[in-house]
């Protein structure tokens, strides 16, 4: 079912004064492109999340197919088999293809496939031939801090011959790419062995044990750098019965020094409030004059540091609370209020992100932002006071920043950084809301594309933030856009990748199946495409052929 959709947008004063570029202004595949040139990798690799600091899923790979057959191999260059449960999206650099996952395949003779890991693979990315893996033991306390059968959930960053990664054990990891290949033990020498299939480590960072971090259920943050810094989410959340923060204090935001895992600065800007978990991956870039690093928090709000810190110590820039202040967090698909699980997305200087919730607590409202990065302080859209004192803001509470019946009230924020706020069309129509996400929007030509939980995909106006269309999936969708040239592909649970013309008028091109669930996001790199579903990863390449094995 497809309709076109009317804006239903919140303005903030900022945003009425906002002018809107020209489209032809910002060119944001040039812009990805002279991101991912800071990096020693090709220049058609896709060496990170979502391929750059910034975080827009945007190229123009040539010749990347738009029809295939996982069934009959048509269009299939190789494939591979991965774990049980895939979360860890492709990433591809240098020749090699690296995916996380659980150890359902057992590469690796002494963990046999009955041995639950958390594990992240290595592949040759002309043929699929493995190279060696990442291992992972899962932690004694188990659910708690580490999910049974999750596996490795996020995505690694390459430079040139190094590796860095957040472990499902809550470990920072530096690693060798050429692995034991090379003949040589780098770094840490305490491996179990130095055998050519298993990972040869540089260095890592012990959170849980180093920095006192608590995370809930799983680590998953799809680290990014600027130069020598490295920024890290550390998932510090709440514990096993979902009400305490065993570890208020512990540090949620991280730099590191990337070639030896010094601590350069930390926050716990979060501290006490955090609803959940904190699975968002960081996003940087020089916003207003400043290298901004943002991180969205595990209480709901946006967070903008210097990323070069201040004497050892984090440096605040902005913040910005992405949910009303009268909504309400509980547990389950009751709840208004939510965290940030998307990547926020920079894009001709504008930051953009939505909230959401894991998924295993159901689907609920959501919201989408565009902000203004140059602002400075608290600039939410609103502030709370309180009648007994009207002119003292007051400190924002973990599950309601605004509570009417103890005299809690708001008012417009002077300072808000808001440019726009959309929730649908309709809160009455479920195709024409927006729900909570675990999305990253993807952005082009000034259009703007983004998948919700529950399955509805929504094209948006990035400039206004006015609505041009929405399409329901009919399956929830945990992934991410990705835009090659004039074409949108997005995946869902039902196993579909749905590939849309990049246009203000819905039209759909193809649509293809992989045979299992794909909770990933698509990944083009050299004129290939990369999906991992549930079970296996497939490389997709025009005109090729492979024999499929199941």
């Amino acid at each position: 079912m497809q309709k076109l959709l009317v804006p239903l947008i919140a303005l903030s004063c900022s945003a009425a004064a906002l002018q809107p570029t020209n489209a032809a202004d910002y060119d944001s595949v040039a812009e990805v492109k002279k991101a991912k040139s800071e990096l020693k990798v090709n220049a058609t690799d896709w060496p990170q999340w979502a391929g750059s600091h910034l975080r827009n899923n945007v190229t123009d790979q040539p010749n990347v197919p738009t029809t295939w057959d996982v069934t009959t191999g048509e269009n299939v260059r190789w494939t591979a088999p991965l774990g049980s449960e895939t979360y860890g999206n492709p990433v591809i650099a240098n020749g090699h293809v690296y995916v996380g996952t659980n150890n359902g395949a057992s590469y690796v003779s002494r963990y046999p496939s009955n041995v639950d890991l958390g594990v992240l693979l290595c592949f040759d990315e002309k043929d699929g031939t493995f190279l060696w893996q990442h291992s992972n033991e899962k932690l004694p306390t188990g659910r708690v801090h580490d999910w049974p059968e999750q596996g490795i959930c996020a995505a690694p960053l390459i430079d040139g011959e190094r590796l860095w990664y957040v472990s499902s054990r809550g470990e920072i990891v530096c690693l060798d790419t050429q692995g034991f290949h090379d003949g040589e033990n780098d770094g840490v020498k305490t491996e179990p062995n130095e055998n050519k299939d298993e990972a040869d480590v540089i260095w890592n960072v012990n959170m849980m044990k180093e920095l006192g971090v608590s995370q809930h259920n799983m680590c998953s943050c799809s680290v990014t750098c600027s130069g020598d810094m490295l920024f890290v989410n550390t998932s510090n959340g709440v514990d096993e019965g979902h009400i305490n923060i065993p570890a208020e204090t512990a540090p949620s935001f991280l730099c590191l020094d990337r070639n030896t895992g010094k601590i350069l600065w930390s926050d716990n800007s979060p501290g006490s409030n955090v609803l959940h978990g904190q699975w968002s991956s960081p996003a940087y870039a020089e916003l207003g004059g400043v290298g901004q690093v943002l991180f969205g928090g595990g209480d709901g709000w946006l967070y903008s540091f210097d990323a070069a810190g201040d004497n050892g110590k984090s440096k605040l820039l902005w913040k910005f609370d992405c949910n009303p202040k009268p909504s309400l967090y509980v547990l389950g698909g009751s709840a208004t209020r939510n965290h940030i699980i998307a990547t926020p997305v920079v894009y001709d200087g504008l930051v953009y992100v939505g909230v959401g919730e894991d998924p295993e607590h159901g689907e609920g409202d959501g919201h989408l932002w565009c902000i203004d990065p140059t602002k400075r302080g608290d600039v939410s859209p609103t502030i709370v006071y309180n009648t007994a004192d009207p002119d003292k803001p007051v400190d924002h509470k973990r599950l309601q920043a605004m509570v009417a019946k103890d005299g809690d009230f708001e008012r417009d924020n002077p300072n808000s950084a808001a440019v726009w706020h959309y929730v649908g069309n309709d809160p009455e129509e479920f195709e024409e809301t927006m729900h909570r996400t675990c999305g990253t929007v993807a952005i082009k030509d000034d259009i703007l594309f983004v998948a919700d939980f529950s399955g509805v995909f929504h094209c948006l106006d990035a400039k206004t933030g006015q609505a041009h269309w929405t399409y329901d999936m009919f399956a929830a969708s945990w992934a991410s856009p990705l835009i090659i040239e004039d074409r949108v592909y997005i995946s869902d649970e039902d196993g579909d990748i749905t590939i849309f013309k990049m246009s203000t008028e819905q039209e759909i091109l193809e649509e293809n199946n992989m045979n299992s669930a794909v909770y990933t996001t698509p990944v083009a790199a050299n004129s290939s495409l990369f999906i991992a579903n549930r079970n296996r990863i497939y490389a997709l390449e025009t005109g090729a052929q492979s024999d499929v094995e199941e």
